[in-house]
């Protein structure tokens, strides 16, 4: 046996989306990082081992303008270039890959934490030491730190270092949660196996083993859907355990969910009722993929009505948008639904204040063991929520390591500070601008070569029928004078719109009605009809306009996107629950953009719009948040276009951040919920220059990028030069009709 000892700054203990996001932004920072994960490879429930979708802020498409930026951010996009078919285990190398890029994390696979070395009383506990076994090698090895990041799921590390934690569901009454039960319990969601298929083309027979359970003798063929070309994370419903200890029950759990899917293997292929015949089972999980164990008590507990308010939190460092997402306690032989959703009306925040251990000083926590009701919980679970609030929890323990402060020191005197790097990180704080007093952009001038100020999309390609309110959305800065609607009219007909106002800068629902107009048709086909709206809001919002069904009136759709402008369909609510009395408002099930994301309708405004000005690139927002928040030029056609900084005086540009934009809109699934038709996103800029102007009064290239297919972009000048102009050229696309450009920043 090895004895060995590891001395880091931070140790990081677990390697699901969680833990490596931590790990990686710890070591960005400057600060050695130990990784320790106890599987052969890292992406906990979206690895190999277990194969669950990535999830997050979208809600597959629920939320607008919410994919996650920052290191999970890349890790989505890299994957949409690298495994355009969901490999599974091309998914495992991009994730290896990005901690393998970061020379400041040792990485420690199979390597099973069960010691932790813990002093101090119940109130004040302080983490020493945590020791680990290297399975397959003989290796027993003590990390030691200055500070922990639990991301172990279970709570494995807080938990013995006395942590104080919860456990199962909370009362209704303790937090006021209309989700929660009349009296608290121990039940949490319960874990889950899936299983691949595969077409051999002949003939291929299925024995099924003794303990497959005979699934016609359950309730599963009546409550849950089937499907002979399903597998994977369609079958999400294969759950159990709720009602058992997930960890204590572990095998248990495993071999009743082993029971189910050779059982219902068994019925796909040997019932008769299914097109089976050449289909062979191809991979079978053998690891459960936990929902819910432990969750600790930080300074504060994120609860439902947190969630669903959209609680502006001062220390908000992450954002979530899934669903309260809360299965049945008997999973799959349960006679309810398979899970109940409730949804806000936009993206939530979530504070820092719940990333830390209310009485481990130097320990932070991030995934699904951090503070929050067993009911919020059900939305901040999801992995890619894991992810960003791995980030967040990754950056406090880098400042609590630079500052030789506990976590709950950094809250309280470098809350700021902590925000803002987030932000240089590109790590998303909805609503939080850049206010870094290094960054010499932003007291620098702005121009373009173009600036897209006529807000028209009119490339007309089909139709849509207006057989329910549909819906525009689009920004309105300074003011909305009228706008003009191309419609195909079949018989007289009035039609009438409304605009709305849609509440807080993230959501993209009707939620204010500030306008509305009737104009009576002629029949004809290709009519501009215009709409006398009118709206000056007292800063840049989105317009929601909606037109109301009508019978004979259809709606031109565009061939092309446009940034910042959606179209909607309204269909019927589902019901949320009928246990409860009052059913609340989901707008956001109401209103839908399938097929329409990047065909919306045809309109033009009448007023010049300021929503892709030069000015954007500064004004500290990169991302969609009440606007596009972006410049955009005119179409290239061929040209260049350009942006351009200047400064009063001469200054050293070392260092330029560039956030190309990598439509966030576009909901992106490590094994692929959907398909895009492109690897790499059309609007982001693939090849462009940096140059500044020399005291000679010529241009001097420092930089060039062929092929970016990147959001995020540093770069680091060769050698500082002084200079009073700086601009970015932008020669092409990746398919786009413009260039468009989130921000930029310049370091010394």
């Amino acid at each position: 046996m090895r004895l060995e000892t590891v001395k880091t700054d931070i140790t990081v203990i677990g390697g699901g989306l969680a833990g490596v996001c931590a790990a990686v932004a710890a070591a960005r920072l400057g600060h050695t990082v130990a990784l320790v994960n106890n599987r052969p490879v890292l992406g906990g429930n979206s690895s190999s081992e277990v194969r669950v979708w990535v999830c997050g802020a979208t809600g597959h498409g629920t939320h607008r303008f919410a994919r996650e930026t920052g290191i999970m951010g890349e890790m989505f996009v890299e994957n949409q270039y690298m495994n355009p078919e969901g490999n599974p285990y091309y998914w495992d190398m991009v994730v290896h890959e990005t901690v393998k890029r970061e020379a400041n994390i040792g990485l420690y696979l199979n390597t099973d934490v069960h010691e932790v070395e813990a002093d101090g009383d119940a109130d004040d506990r302080v983490i020493r030491s945590v020791t680990g076994w290297m399975m397959g090698s003989e290796r027993r090895i003590r990390f030691e730190s200055k500070t922990y990041v639990d991301c172990t799921g279970d709570g494995l590390v807080g938990f013995l270092a006395g942590a104080k934690y919860r456990l199962g569901r909370e009362a209704r009454a303790e937090f006021n949660e209309d989700w929660a039960p009349e009296t608290p319990d121990d039940i949490t969601l319960g874990s889950t196996l899936l299983f691949y298929t595969k077409d051999v083309g002949k003939p291929v027979k299925y024995v099924k083993p003794s303990f497959a359970i005979d699934i016609t003798e359950t309730s599963i063929p009546i409550r849950r859907v089937i499907r002979s070309g399903d597998n994977g994370c369609a079958y999400w419903w294969i759950e159990w355990g709720g009602e058992l200890d997930t960890v204590h029950d572990n095998e248990r759990i495993r071999d009743e969910l082993w029971a189910v899917i050779y059982g219902i293997w068994d019925y796909i292929k040997n019932s008769g009722s299914f097109d089976a015949e050449s289909m062979t089972l191809e991979w079978v999980g053998a690891v459960p993929g936990k929902r819910e164990y432990r969750r600790f008590v930080g300074d504060y507990i994120l609860n439902q009505n947190d969630i669903l308010a959209q609680e502006p939190f001062e220390d908000r460092v992450a954002y979530g948008g899934w669903s309260i997402d809360l299965h049945p306690p008997q999973g799959v032989y349960s006679q309810e639904s398979g899970s109940k959703h409730l949804h806000a009306d936009g993206n939530y925040h979530i504070p820092f204040r719940s990333l830390y251990s209310i009485n481990v000083s130097n320990m932070l926590m991030a995934g699904r063991d951090i503070s929050a009701t067993h009911v919020a919980f059900g939305t901040t679970r999801v992995m890619a929520t894991c992810a960003v609030i791995g980030e967040a929890a990754g950056t406090g323990a880098a400042l609590s390591v630079q500052y030789g402060i506990s976590p709950r020191e950094v809250h309280q005197h470098h809350l700021e500070e902590l925000q803002q790097t987030l932000l240089r990180q590109d790590a998303s704080v909805l609503g939080i601008r850049n206010a870094d007093s290094r960054d010499l952009a932003r007291v620098a001038r702005v121009s373009a070569s173009s600036s897209t100020a006529r807000l028209a999309v009119e490339h007309a390609y089909r139709t849509e029928a207006a057989d329910t309110d549909l819906g525009i959305l689009f920004p309105v800065e300074p003011s909305l004078n009228g706008l003009e609607l191309l419609l195909d009219i079949e018989s007289p007909a009035s039609v009438t719109v409304e605009l709305y106002a849609t509440g807080k800068p993230q959501n993209y629902v009707p939620q204010e009605l500030m306008d509305s107009c009737t104009v009576e048709t002629a029949p004809g086909k290709n009519q501009w009809v215009r709409f006398h709206l009118e709206w000056q809001p007292d800063s840049a919002q989105n317009a929601f306009v909606i037109i109301k069904a009508a019978k004979g009136v259809l709606l031109h759709r565009s061939s092309l996107p446009h940034t910042g402008v959606l179209g909607f369909r309204k269909g019927n609510q589902p019901i949320v629950d009928p246990r409860l009395e009052d059913q609340p408002d989901q707008p956001v099930l109401q209103w839908r953009t399938e097929k329409l994301d990047r065909h919306p309708f045809c309109f033009r405004m009448h007023t010049a719009t300021d929503a892709y000005s030069a000015s954007k690139v500064l004004n500290g927002l990169v991302r969609p948040y009440g606007g596009p928040n972006l410049w955009r030029s005119e179409p290239l056609e061929g040209r260049e276009a350009w942006v351009e900084l200047s400064w009063e005086s001469a200054v050293e540009v070392g260092e330029v951040h560039l956030t190309w934009n990598d439509d966030v809109n576009e909901d992106l699934i490590n094994l692929h919920h959907h398909r895009t038709p492109f690897d790499v996103i059309p609007e982001l800029v693939k090849d462009y220059r940096i140059e500044l102007l020399g005291a000679d009064g010529a241009w001097k290239l420092v930089h060039m990028e062929k092929g970016n297919r990147k959001r995020k972009r540093v770069h680091r000048l060769q050698a500082g030069m002084a200079a009073k102009r700086m601009r970015i050229v932008m020669e092409s696309t990746n398919g786009s009709a413009c260039a468009e450009l989130f921000e930029i920043r310049v370091y010394e």
